[in-house]
């Protein structure tokens, strides 16, 4: 299974790693490692944490203080993670992957095998997008442009069974008969009048997702063949009440 874990679940307002959050989604994540699943984590959290190391406010717009973000905030993130784990008697390793690697056939087979190796050594690999490279490339068809779409990706490169995807929101919202928003807890697909739901643009200072993108990247997901829940990280033993078979957030259907 694949957790992918959103910026602002990670790090606090001011971009500074929330250790208290990381240290309980890591508890569950290595729980499931020792339980016998091979599980494998999309991290956001890298250019956040660089722009808290860095002093800066807002995320940057110019591209090389987004890499200088990232760079700085890339260490910083995998010595958090790290250090967690090793708490929870579990190793890591990092993953960082491109769209290009996804489009090309030697570098998708190579990443491939490493992260089977990976699992196969009871290692839990930590993806991300390199954004040192990515966004220098911001123009070009070779950047992800968001962990959710790299989450996507990752689960049909290793042909996993399940994607969570943890952000800030409950799941899908729509309107209900009262006027008020509502959660939706199940799609069979995703289609057209699916996006319709979902008003407003993507993304924060700390962060380019949106429930769009989450919709595009459990869309594709579902393509692959695996279950998609979109939850909400902040809360306590999320993952557990999932695996647990809870109705919470919003499940998707595999579609094929």
């Amino acid at each position: 299974m694949v957790v992918k874990l959103g910026t602002r679940v990670l790090v606090r307002k001011t971009g500074r790693p929330d250790m208290r959050r990381m240290a309980s989604i890591v508890k569950e994540v290595a729980s499931l490692r020792h339980a016998g699943y091979e599980v494998l984590v999309v991290s956001s959290g890298a250019i956040g944490a660089g722009m808290e190391a860095l002093g800066m406010r807002t995320r940057p717009t110019k591209l090389p203080d987004l890499q200088m973000a990232a760079a700085v905030g890339q260490s910083r993130l995998m010595a958090k993670y790290d250090q967690l784990f090793e708490a929870e008697r579990c190793r890591v390793g990092q993953v960082l992957l491109t769209r290009g690697d996804f489009d090309h056939k030697i570098r998708m087979v190579n990443a491939r095998r490493t992260i089977d190796n990976l699992l196969r050594h009871s290692v839990i690999p930590i993806v991300n997008e390199n954004d040192v490279v990515a966004y220098e490339e911001i123009q070009a068809v070779t950047t992800v442009g968001d962990n959710d779409l790299l989450s996507a990706l990752v689960v049909k490169l290793i042909r996993a069974d399940l994607l969570v995807m943890l952000s800030t929101v409950t799941g899908l919202v729509r309107s209900g008969k009262s006027g008020r928003s509502e959660r939706v807890p199940y799609l069979e697909s995703i289609t057209p009048s699916t996006f319709k739901l979902v008003s407003g643009s993507a993304g924060t200072k700390l962060s380019t997702g949106g429930m769009r993108s989450k919709l595009r990247a459990a869309r594709d997901a579902a393509r692959s063949g695996a279950a998609v829940v979109i939850a909400d990280g902040r809360k306590s033993g999320i993952i557990g009440r999932i695996m647990d078979g809870e109705d919470v957030g919003t499940f998707v259907l595999p579609s094929v």
